[in-house]
């Protein structure tokens, strides 16, 4: 981006808690890849040879649910690449300043179309994502980059974001899980009290869109013929360290390249 470009998203990040980059950052052939290693990860076949991380999803679940699998990219080459180009960490550091990023996450998200008639069963409920990470200190500086896989439309369940939520604090009402998508805004708008103003991530195949660890957003259902395909990428930056400085849980593997790429910047940032 040219200066001016610089300056303006990092104030939308820092003032909406989140910034949308519309044009891709992955080369198509690379996409395609990706796509075809999530298809591969999701049957069962790893060509690492190693398995991803436990997850809510396994292969052979009900392919009409949500499909969340953690750390997919130790599992397929494909994948890892996609989530450790460099286009991401360059964009990662423009947007938010930082002189290194590291990839410490990685959940791949692949929302099937919705049944007619049924409950919802592929909703994302609103949530700060710094609610699940408690592994990290309080004031760690962390963000995602959410990769977009599939054209995202407003009739694929696209990601919402409410603009300026990371303002409003730590909120206890964050509930991943939960399939009652509107009464869950509704309880969380009531508790704040604040202006609730969605904007969602429409993104074309191979673009991303980065959030503010404690930013709002969630995703109801997938009303298109297709799923939609995504990747949540958490990063953090030399401003990040584990809480008590335990290597556990969710920062067990930051200090292994191979599970979590240092994909901008000089690594010693974050010894």
């Amino acid at each position: 981006m040219q200066v001016k470009e610089t300056v303006q998203a990092q104030k939308l990040y820092r003032d909406e808690g989140f910034f949308i980059s519309p044009e891709p950052l992955i080369q198509p052939e690379l996409v395609e890849r990706a796509v075809a290693g999530m298809d591969a990860v999701r049957a069962g076949n790893y060509d690492t040879g190693i398995p991803p991380r436990p997850s809510r999803w396994s292969p052979g679940d009900d392919p009409n649910m949500l499909c969340k699998i953690e750390k997919p990219h130790i599992a397929s080459r494909a994948i890892m690449e996609l989530v450790s180009h460099p286009a991401l960490g360059a964009m990662a550091a423009e947007i938010t300043g930082a002189s290194t990023v590291q990839v410490w996450w990685v959940q791949l998200l692949f929302k099937p179309p919705s049944l007619e008639g049924e409950q919802p069963r592929t909703n994302i409920g609103w949530h700060q994502d710094y609610n699940y990470w408690g592994a990290w200190e309080e004031d760690s500086e962390l963000f995602t980059a959410w990769v977009a896989l599939s054209d995202v439309t407003p009739e694929t369940g696209p990601m919402n974001f409410v603009a300026g939520s990371h303002q409003w604090g730590l909120s206890t009402e964050s509930d991943f899980q939960s399939q009652e998508y509107e009464a869950l805004r509704e309880q969380i708008r009531a508790t704040h009290g604040q202006v609730w103003r969605e904007v969602p991530a429409i993104l074309p195949p191979g673009a991303a869109s980065f959030h503010h660890k404690l930013t709002f957003h969630g995703s109801g259902p997938n009303h298109s013929s297709q799923p939609r395909r995504s990747f949540a990428v958490h990063m953090r930056t030399e401003n990040a360290r584990p809480r008590d400085g335990l290597r556990q849980g969710l920062t067990a593997f930051i200090d292994d390249p191979s599970y979590c790429p240092i994909i901008y910047g000089d690594p010693e940032a974050l010894s």
